[in-house]
């Protein structure tokens, strides 16, 4: 499957760029292991597969982990998109920040993507405001995060 953040040379593109520095800069990082609000160990900008408390990482580790990870979730993202190709690159970048942050399964069967499938790029900018809750609690951080990737995704829509 095409990748809009890699190059076959496995260079950043544009788009590449600027996930890794919007997504990087949403996360925060951490190279020590900690609990996220909901008590997931996590570690570096956000990973929390395969981590356990007291866990380190350098930040080359971290860095090498977060562009792994979006061009893995952005392959799950496109693959329920169906013209991902033709969503202009702010639009797509805030929607694999979102995709990064709750989730795969949960981007896809999302209002965000229904939208994005039909067409309707502001109202899917728009719908990712509801996804600020984490253990069914509204979150400032998620709801600010929330924010600014719709403002992203409308600069681009």
């Amino acid at each position: 499957m095409a990748s809009r953040l890699r190059k076959a040379s496995y260079g950043l593109t544009v788009a590449g760029a600027l996930a890794v520095g919007f997504v990087g800069g949403k996360e925060g990082v951490s190279t020590r292991a900690y609990r996220d609000v909901v008590g997931v160990p996590t570690i570096c900008f956000g990973e929390t597969r395969g981590v356990r408390m007291g866990d380190t990482a350098t930040m080359e580790e971290c860095r090498t982990m977060l562009g792994d990870a979006l061009v893995e979730f952005e392959g799950n993202m496109r693959s329920c998109l169906t013209n991902p190709d033709k969503i202009p690159d702010k639009p797509y970048v805030a929607f694999l920040s979102l995709s990064y942050n709750i989730g795969s399964r949960a981007f896809c069967g999302s209002t965000v993507a229904r939208k994005a499938n039909a067409g309707d790029i502001r109202g899917a900018c728009d719908a990712m405001l509801s996804w600020n809750k984490a253990g069914g609690r509204a979150i400032k951080g998620l709801t600010l995060r929330r924010q600014e990737e719709r403002n992203m995704c409308l600069e681009g829509a």
